[in-house]
């Protein structure tokens, strides 16, 4: 694997969010609604695809909880898989709950479905009340917001393991984050980024596992070949898209298994899902491009 450029997800490949953003995911729930799911069901939303984004997957998770109310017999296996039949996310969701409740029932679940208000308890919860409040422009709910979820994220990559990789290739980042967040994350580990090395959620409409921002960075830095390094089979799919799009140059996806994926399973995940690769962590990236 001969690569000129390297491109890092954020999430689960350079810092932990078990207790921040998948916290959030489920105590947005429950805050709204009383009732939740539970932190393991988070990663059969991220297998199924299109949950790039974890306010997406709130909402999704949000209408499960909901449509139980209302007699849905599916169990969570059955309903993050008929996600992935209908072509993953949360407009997937939608359809798998109207064709099990019906109009009726699924108006009804509608109307109980804030997707604004979850997004802002979400925001409250990770960024806590500072960074809400200067990030989102609006007064929290002390209730609510209290010293954020953000704070407790940590670092998975070594500063040996970022100054060997940004000494010997191009860095770039593609995130479903927002470009605000992204910063605080890339701070945090000592990633320092141009605006054009970067992809965040503000950046492009598509989102992964679109190719168009892996491609435009292979683009910006007149790369050959790009390894992608992500912790969710949507990340993997990025890199196969990218191939297909634009086939001049070569697109390695490689899976980490410090996400939601682990072990065996996951290992068995990503090379299914078409990984040029699967390593335990970050920490061995730099040795696996040497060999």
């Amino acid at each position: 694997m001969d690569v000129d450029a390297v491109v890092l997800d954020v999430d689960g490949v350079l810092v932990d969010v078990a207790g921040s953003y998948r916290r959030a995911i489920v105590e947005s729930i429950e805050t709204v609604y009383g009732r939740t799911i539970r932190k393991d069901d988070i990663q059969q939303f991220k297998d199924a695809g299109g949950f790039n984004n974890d306010w997406e997957l709130t909402y999704a998770a949000a209408l499960f909880v909901l449509a139980q109310g209302e007699g849905l017999g599916l169990s969570m296996d059955a309903y993050t898989d008929r996600i992935a039949e209908e072509g993953g996310g949360v407009d997937a969701a939608e359809r798998v709950v109207r064709a099990e409740l019906g109009g009726n029932a699924t108006e009804r679940v509608r109307r109980d479905w804030d997707r604004e208000r979850l997004r802002d308890v979400f925001q409250q919860l990770y960024l806590g009340a500072d960074l809400y409040r200067g990030i989102e422009d609006q007064e929290p709910d002390p209730d609510i917001a209290g010293e954020g979820f953000i704070h407790d994220e940590p670092v998975l990559a070594s500063t040996a393991t970022i100054d060997a990789l940004t000494r010997r290739f191009d860095v770039g980042v593609v995130t479903g984050r927002p470009a605000a967040e992204a910063g605080i994350a890339l701070d945090r580990v000592g990633l320092d980024l141009p605006a054009k090395h970067r992809f965040t959620m503000d950046d492009w409409e598509e989102g992964k596992p679109h190719p168009y921002a892996l491609t435009t960075l292979a683009e910006r830095f007149a790369a050959d070949s790009v390894a992608f390094v992500g912790d969710t089979l949507d990340d993997v799919e990025t890199a196969v898209n990218a191939s297909e799009a634009d086939p001049n140059r070569d697109y390695y996806g490689i899976g980490v298994l410090t996400g939601g994926l682990t072990g065996d399973s996951g290992r068995e995940k990503y090379e299914t899902a078409g990984a040029s690769a699967v390593l335990d962590s970050i920490e061995d990236l730099p040795a696996f491009l040497d060999d």
